[in-house]
């Protein structure tokens, strides 16, 4: 339903009923089943989503290997935002890593919003303004934490997304092989 996209709007700034009713009609329901495509390397991101339900793994291919740098789940956003503000080719790529209803707003329409809704440029920074500081914590993580301490704030960060996410694509988050993931684990229980 489009409530949870509606009060998650509403948490940033204040709608009246007709903007309500503009939000509803600018998004559009589409569903992704698992390993669809939001965004392919060379694409164009044209679409912000909100993930109603499922799961988004956002990730590079560097020499034929998969480098797993973030996720999207369930009542937040999905985009790459590198490729959709200046609408330019994507080296990226979002897939489905389970089947999702995604509520997605095309770069003009998002435009519309913006016009439209009294506060909409204020929401569409403030929600930008998420990502991009998620992002810095991410890669200032990648460059001065060991392989366990983000594993673990993966763990503490990403609760739920332990039994959802495939251990290939947890080590590859965390920028190890897959056994080398596993002897962390063993290392983490092992201190318990």
């Amino acid at each position: 339903m489009i409530s949870s996209l509606l009060d998650n709007i509403q948490s940033l700034i204040t709608l009246s009923g007709s903007e309500r009713d503009i939000v509803t009609s600018l998004f559009k329901e589409k569903t992704y089943k698992k390993g669809d495509f939001f965004l392919s390397e060379g694409q164009i991101c044209k679409h912000v989503g909100f993930v109603q339900t499922g799961l988004m793994r956002y990730y590079i291919n560097h020499d034929g290997e998969e480098k797993t740098y973030s996720f999207s789940q369930e009542d937040q956003y999905v985009c790459n935002y590198e490729s959709f503000l200046p609408q330019s080719p994507s080296s990226k790529i979002i897939q489905a890593l389970e089947d999702s209803q995604v509520f997605v707003i095309s770069h003009s329409d998002l435009q519309l919003l913006y016009a439209r809704v009294s506060q909409g440029e204020r929401y569409g920074r403030i929600a930008i303004e998420a990502v991009f500081l998620q992002m810095l914590k991410d890669i200032n993580s990648f460059y001065t934490e060991s392989p366990q301490a983000r594993y673990e704030r993966f763990l503490k960060n990403h609760e739920d997304l332990q039994q959802r996410v495939s251990q290939y694509h947890i080590a590859s988050f965390v920028g190890v092989k897959p056994q080398s993931l596993s002897r962390i684990r063993k290392r983490i229980l092992s201190q318990c």
